[in-house]
């Protein structure tokens, strides 16, 4: 690895860049709503370094003030086309917290700095290419591309919208990871085929007139102006959009907009190991572009510089998540030699300390398919892998990861190797060795392991694709049976999500009561956000669940959504009328009073638990009437207060 980085280790980013490179035109232009940073967690530095790699001449346009032609216009006008992307994260989830509140900060641009992309940044940039370049091929991608490429429910406008072929004006969209995609269309334009014939690519959609332009088989959902119209037709379109969504058994999917047709073309089948490799390979500098030092850096590069991605694909199917609908259920890995080879060359690198931050992907702990069937048939259309009970026909088997990680901890100049993407705690349990799980205590926990239940009423669970609260408990005790095992202090972190589609205010109690028993409050609540094209957010929208076309409470009143955040989180002062008024709604105030089991104390009670006054255990009553209070000791009381946890020092954020 080049420990001297230099702008002429970018690609470049400017007219002298060009000049400097002798290049007086170059065939693409790669516009991106983030800041440049040269590393494989970034998509747009994946598209660029693989067109590079087939002998393009490629040049990067990273946050160009949209309110100005000239910002389009700096770099020329490219021979071939311009791909672009508002880049890693949709841009209105970047720009807006869930309660729709402008963000503060912006980790994908230099210094925390907001305001350096518009709203809708895919749409923006495309219209603005085409008022710079006139008609040049427009390819439109990423993960705001992939995820709106049907008619889809916007959370921040409150409103259906369109297609985002149609509103961008782009001539292709590209969905998924979308490399084959990629070079399929480069190589089209640089033999001179005109866009409007590049009909037949998968991982790929455009505008026809009329269904015949599609040439694999199809099927139709139902219109924009339907889905606007109607909520079911809209969660029918859904429910349509996810069975199709498969690399083997998928078909291509039609859905009017007027007088025009959206075609979305099967999806691209994922890369194999050596096209995965080839890609995790490419001569990334790995880090920002130095333009952006005395502007702070980009503060997102800290969470990925020393982690290395191994998989892609989640078969876990959450149905808030986006990764099913983006990447897709079926898993691809990378070999082991080429994540050696990375973790290698980072050791060399002069701020590597000896730590390698991750070695995950969407799930950590997936490096195969599901089952044997799927690369021949398919994913099932009615069945999840894991959720609410893991399939008969799943394949449980950690060994090639766990190698691969033992493989990694041998490297020269390795002092630990954390994992801190996504772990499948319910596929851990199906694996019957424990091999995994034991050495992930003994060697990959950083202080704390943060895995999701996201809640404990079963029914919600249903409605998020998770697992029952059970697996997780179990899960648990095993952990801690571990950690008691090889003498380490480490913590289980779980996340919870409040108001999904499905949680009642009475669910959000069962769910505070049941963080009350693990005894420990989260200190971050997360409130279910809508992103576009996911089954949650059909919920949230139509308030019906696609898969069963049946009804769903979903709770939209603002004040509701912020008794179940405080619900969560009871014990703080400034939470407690919300947290009063909620157990008032659902005539739980048992759950007031001095008991284990109680949430809140009485309206003027003194701080700590009155003598005279001994708490039944589990309940809000002060005593059984007629009974006499026992006196309660000292060091008893004491004994049984909470301990608080210490924070380990080389705790690390996570991802």
């Amino acid at each position: 690895m080049d420990t001297t980085i230099t702008r002429d280790n970018f690609l470049p980013v400017s007219r002298d860049d060009l000049e400097k490179r002798g290049w007086d035109w170059y065939d693409f232009l790669l516009i991106t709503g983030d800041a440049y940073v040269d590393h494989p967690s970034f998509g747009p530095a994946i598209i660029s370094r693989l067109l590079e790699a087939d002998g393009y001449r490629v040049a990067i346009l990273a946050q160009p003030d949209w309110r100005k032609l000239s910002s389009f216009t700096a770099l020329g006008r490219p021979r071939l086309g311009v791909f672009l992307s508002s880049g890693n994260i949709d841009s209105m989830v970047a720009h807006y917290t869930v309660a729709k509140r402008r963000r503060s900060a912006d980790a994908y641009s230099p210094g925390n700095r907001t305001g350096l992309r518009p709203d809708h940044a895919a749409v923006v940039y495309a219209n603005k290419v085409r008022e710079a370049f006139g008609e040049i091929p427009v390819i439109v991608g990423g993960l705001e591309a992939s995820l709106r490429r049907f008619a889809h429910y916007d959370y921040w406008e409150d409103k259906v919208r369109r297609a985002i072929l149609f509103d961008s004006q782009a001539d292709l969209l590209v969905y998924g990871m979308g490399e084959t995609a990629t070079r399929a269309i480069a190589a089209r334009l640089a033999s001179g085929t005109p866009v409007g014939e590049i009909t037949d690519i998968k991982g790929t959609a455009f505008i026809a007139k009329n269904p015949s332009a599609c040439v694999y088989p199809k099927v139709e959902c139902p219109s924009y102006e339907q889905v606007c119209a109607d909520k079911r037709a809209y969660a029918q379109a859904n429910r349509i959009q996810y069975e199709e969504h498969d690399p083997v058994r998928g078909k291509a999917i039609l859905q009017r907009h007027g007088d025009r047709l959206l075609v979305v073309n099967p999806p691209a089948m994922p890369l194999t190991t050596a096209e995965l490799d080839a890609v995790a390979e490419l001569p990334y500098v790995r880090e920002p572009h130095p333009m952006y030092d005395e502007m702070g850096g980009v503060p997102a590069i800290e969470e990925v510089r020393f982690s290395v991605a191994h998989n892609r694909g989640c078969f876990g199917a959450c149905n808030f998540c986006s990764l099913a609908f983006h990447q897709g259920r079926i898993i691809s890995s990378r070999s082991h030699e080429s994540v050696i080879r990375e973790v290698t060359a980072l050791t060399r690198h002069p701020g590597f300390k000896g730590y390698i931050h991750d070695v995950g992907g969407p799930t950590a702990n997936f490096r195969r398919p599901a089952c044997t069937k799927q690369l021949k048939a398919g994913m099932c259309r009615n069945r999840a892998c894991l959720a609410p009970t893991p399939c008969p026909n799943l394949d449980v088997d950690h060994t090639d990861y766990l190698m691969l990680l033992r493989k990694l901890r041998a490297i020269p100049g390795i002092k630990k190797i954390f994992i801190r993407s996504g772990i499948r705690f319910d596929y851990m349990l199906q694996d019957k060795s424990g091999e995994f799980f034991a050495e992930l205590v003994q060697y990959h926990v950083s202080g704390q392991l943060k895995v999701a239940p996201e809640h404990c009423v079963g029914g919600v669970l249903d409605y998020m694709g998770k697992p029952h609260i059970e697996t997780y408990e179990k899960f648990k005790q095993k952990y801690e049976r571990l950690n008691q095992r090889y003498g380490k202090e480490q913590y289980l972190v779980p996340y919870l999500m409040s108001s999904h589609p499905g949680c009642t205010l009475a669910d959000a109690v069962e769910l505070a009561e049941w963080i009350n028993r693990t005894g420990r409050q989260p200190e971050q609540v997360q409130d279910f956000y809508p992103t576009p094209g996911t089954l949650s957010t059909c919920m949230y929208y139509t308030g019906i669940d696609p898969r069963t076309m049946q009804p769903v409470y979903v709770p939209k009143d603002p004040h509701e959504k912020a008794m179940q955040r405080a619900l969560m989180q009871w014990k703080r002062p400034e939470k407690r009328p919300l947290v009063l008024e909620a157990l008032r709604r659902t005539q739980r105030e048992d759950l007031i009073g001095y008991g284990k089991g109680c949430l809140l104390r009485p309206t003027g009670a003194p701080k700590g638990r009155p003598r005279e006054k001994h708490a039944q255990r589990g309940t809000g009553q002060t005593r059984r009437p007629g009974r006499t209070a026992r006196p309660v000791k000292k060091a008893g009381w004491a004994a049984a207060k909470p301990k608080k946890n210490t924070k380990s020092k080389n705790r690390h954020k996570a991802k």
